[in-house]
């Protein structure tokens, strides 16, 4: 049997995890992530300070090896890893990371880069003139000191800190369940804050940031934008802010500009941002970009990103603005230990936490000098009382057997104190001298006005506060410079639609999904008999299947086959030559993998639209308000709930009051009125508008769009017939004939509403393209086949249709070789 049994003690483990976390939580939250209001630091970060200080490796002496300040931390005050406190001291050594470096590094400590120190046995440091400033008057009992981990040490509690570190080089923490996020300050602004709220106890946040202190300073530089967030954080300790890179224009021999950044925002890896601008161009994302390349150097930031002469370079750095960390989000938390307890601090509170402590150290301080004055006056009434008894005393001492003797005799004959007589004894001869003596009572008299002043000190708090005042100053006077992170005023939430100007553009998408945009006029006027331009250089098998004129400040809706719906901006479609074929859809939008876009509808400031009506393969039909689309995620949205085996075929704008054809592969086609289909919610999955009886939708148009239907058949043959005559019937019906549908005609590939003067280009399968004038293609009533268009080998059919502009060149006269058969019935 364990006879260590009976001295096991049984707990809830519950329990025992809860108590052990808290413990943990809180030894995390006090002993290392948050800094102290007092003095903005952290234990490691204090500790490193005050090692330091107490080697003497101060910012008049040499440098000496970091491992050796290392070692001292962990061995006398920090016991934890090396790395950790290695790191700490990296940072208060960068002047990237800290507005006013605490630690004067020599050798490699890192770059903005995101490179590493050199190992602790290589790089050398000592502390900084301004971390003296942290460390000023520690011996003169102006802070608490506590024994370290092992008892054998002391430590402070808390450094004097003589200029509000806190604020000055912030801070950075994460705790558990809690986080600390400080940003730096201007030495000068937060001194200036400091005095006035010494001055004025209830003064105003917006008080304090228009005339003391206007915002964080980044030792990065930068710019802040707008004020906004920093006044949210200054009143309520949370708040965010936008930091923004300070760039300039540079014009280039060769007519092409450049962009120089020359400051990047706060806490950015240089070489992260540059590699992130590398891959937007490489994707394609940004669009302009002809060279890059990092040419920093000792002096400073500079990326060079040269531009092609024909992009806008205001367009292209709002784009890296908005893509890159060139413009990046701070979040302001200001979080830190007050009397031991995390407390959420407006920047108020946090400076005046700073000006108690630096009362309680004034006052400390100046207690220290007053008891160290009364201790030296009390030893100098002595030697007045030694030196008018001169001949006395030395006849005690010479007859005194010992010291005790001596010192007892002293005491009794002459009133002295024990410290008074110890001291006689301990006088040197060379003090009876009459200098010597005149100096005595010099020093006493000084005394006295030293003692009287201290006392006075103590009495009068704004004496006090005077002191501290002229202290701040002259820490202001001998280490302050100027702002370094510039604050923008107002309109600063620029998109690219303010650097672009307005214009009618001509946006184009083929069959094979590659898209473009153009200023209208590159497709000027001809006169008659001209030869037209080329439009856009395709692929043999591929032609332009949709052109829309819009402005480049409209949306552009895409939607997809798979009933998702997408928005850009005209100007978001990348600009191409006359000439050019664009880029393909996919590489705009986040598309699915067996996802493509059937259909482009501008969504125009001027337009009669006022819904989206909705055609599936399967013949469903849904009309939906505008309004439901003004806002979509640059992932898309769900335009229509498709059902299974079916996908979105068309999407028509319309202005409440139009007539929907919708024809299926079968040759029938349906007519009636949208206003039968009532108006839903974005995701519903719609009604049944056209019964295809077992065929697909292959063909969709609106009473405004035309007065005839083309419809064409996969061998070739096609027809135009009037609209007119199709009547009209309710929603959900099989419809009537819109072609004879026979073996030689094969199945109806695709009917579009047309006028009858423009051009229709017919593409086969294996890739023959036709262009024919539809003034030549006969008007036949709907049950007919209609005439051939276009002949088709065996195993071809026609695969595609686009309905173009006419076209000035000779056209292709169609034979009527074969009359219009009509159809026996229905």
């Amino acid at each position: 049997m364990d006879t260590n049994y009976d001295k096991l003690e049984q707990v809830d483990i519950s329990s025992e995890m809860r108590t052990s976390f808290l413990d943990y939580s809180m030894s995390v939250i006090v002993q290392r992530a948050l800094p102290d209001v007092r003095d903005g630091m952290k234990p490691v970060h204090r500790r490193i300070l005050h090692s330091m200080n107490t080697l003497g490796i101060t910012a008049n002496v040499a440098h000496k090896k970091s491992a050796r300040i290392v070692g001292e931390v962990i061995g006398k005050y920090h016991p934890h890893g090396d790395t950790a406190v290695y790191d700490a001291m990296v940072r208060m050594a960068q002047d990237f990371s800290y507005r006013y470096p605490l630690v004067d590094g020599h050798g490699n400590f890192g770059s903005m880069d995101g490179d590493g120190a050199a190992a602790m046995r290589y790089t050398e440091a000592r502390m900084s003139k301004i971390a003296m400033e942290m460390m000023k008057d520690i011996q003169k009992d102006t802070v608490d000191f506590r024994d370290n981990y092992d008892g054998e040490e002391r430590e402070p509690v808390v450094l004097p800190s003589r200029f509000p570190n806190l604020l000055v080089n912030g801070s950075v923490g994460i705790a558990v369940g809690m986080a600390t996020n400080i940003p730096p300050h201007n030495l000068c602004e937060a001194i200036d804050a400091t005095l006035a709220i010494m001055d004025d106890p209830t003064i105003t946040v917006t008080d304090l940031m228009d005339n003391y202190i206007k915002g964080p300073d980044f030792p990065t530089g930068g710019m802040i934008l707008g004020r906004s967030g920093i006044r949210q954080a200054y009143e309520s300790g949370r708040g965010s802010i936008q930091i923004r890179s300070k760039v300039r224009i540079e014009e280039m021999d060769n007519g092409k500009k450049r962009i120089v950044v020359y400051e990047i925002p706060y806490q950015v890896n240089k070489a992260t941002l540059i590699e992130k601008i590398a891959s937007l161009v490489r994707e394609k994302v940004v669009d302009g970009i002809t060279y890059l390349n990092d040419e920093s150097n000792r002096d400073g930031v500079r990326i060079v990103i040269e531009l092609r002469k024909d992009v806008q370079e205001d367009v292209i750095l709002n784009q890296l603005y908005r893509l890159t960390p060139l413009q990046t989000s701070f979040g302001i938390n200001m979080l830190a230990l007050h009397k031991d307890k995390p407390v959420l601090m407006g920047i108020k509170e946090m400076l005046q936490r700073y000006v108690d402590h630096q009362v309680e150290v004034t006052t400390r301080r100046t207690r220290f000098d007053l008891k160290k004055a009364e201790d030296r006056a009390h030893i100098l009434e002595g030697f007045r009382i030694a030196l008018d008894h001169i001949d006395a005393i030395i006849a005690l001492i010479r007859s005194s057997r010992n010291d005790e003797e001596a010192t007892n005799g002293l005491m009794e004959q002459f009133h002295l104190t024990e410290i008074q007589a110890k001291a006689i004894l301990q006088m040197q001869l060379r003090r009876l001298t009459g200098l010597e003596r005149d100096k005595i009572e010099s020093e006493y008299q000084e005394l006295l006005a030293t003692i009287a002043d201290l006392k006075d000190i103590l009495e009068n708090e704004s004496r006090l506060h005077d002191i501290i005042r002229t202290e701040l100053n002259e820490v202001k006077e001998k280490y302050g410079d100027a702002r370094r992170t510039d604050i923008m005023e107002g309109g600063y939430d620029m998109e690219d639609e303010d650097l672009i100007p307005v214009e009618d553009i001509v946006i184009t998408m083929s069959t094979s999904g590659y898209i473009k945009r153009a200023p209208v006029d590159t497709y000027r006027t001809q006169n008659r008999g001209g030869r037209g331009v080329k439009g856009m250089t395709l692929n043999e098998d591929d032609v332009i299947d949709t052109l829309i004129t819009m402005s480049s400040h409209d949306y552009l809706l895409l939607f997809t086959n798979l009933g998702k719906v997408y928005r850009l901006k005209g100007y978001n479609v990348p600009n191409a030559s006359r000439t050019s074929k664009g880029i393909p859809v996919v590489n705009l939008l986040k598309l699915n993998k067996d996802e493509h876009v059937t259909e482009l509808v501008p969504m125009q400031k001027d337009s009669k639209a006022e819904y989206l009506f909705f055609i599936t393969k399967k013949g469903l039909v849904k009309r939906v308000k505008t309004q439901e689309f003004d806002s979509i995620r640059n992932n898309g949205k769900i335009a229509i709930t498709l059902r299974d085996d079916d996908e979105l075929f068309n999407v028509k704008a319309t202005t409440g009051e139009d007539e929907i054809i919708i024809a299926g592969s079968n040759g029938k086609a349906i007519r009636f009125d949208e206003s039968e289909i009532r108006v839903m919610g974005r995701t519903a999955s719609g009604v049944r508008g056209f019964n295809t009886d077992g065929s697909v939708v292959v063909g969709a148009a609106t009473s405004n769009e035309g007065t005839y239907l083309l419809s064409v058949s996969e061998n070739g043959y096609g027809k135009k017939s009037e609209i007119d005559e199709y009547r009209k019937t309710n929603r959900g019906s099989k419809g009537v004939k819109t072609m004879n549908i026979t073996t030689k005609t094969g199945s109806l590939v695709n009917v579009r509403a047309v006028n009858g003067d423009e051009d229709a280009m017919i593409v086969t399968d294996d890739g023959i393209i036709i262009r024919i004038s539809l003034e030549n293609v006969g008007v036949y009533g709907r049950n007919t086949q209609g005439v051939k268009l276009i002949n088709v080998n065996e195993n071809e059919t026609v695969s595609k249709i686009a309905i173009v502009e006419k076209s000035e060149d000779d056209e292709e006269t169609v034979e009527e070789s074969e009359a219009a058969v009509p159809a026996n019935n229905e």
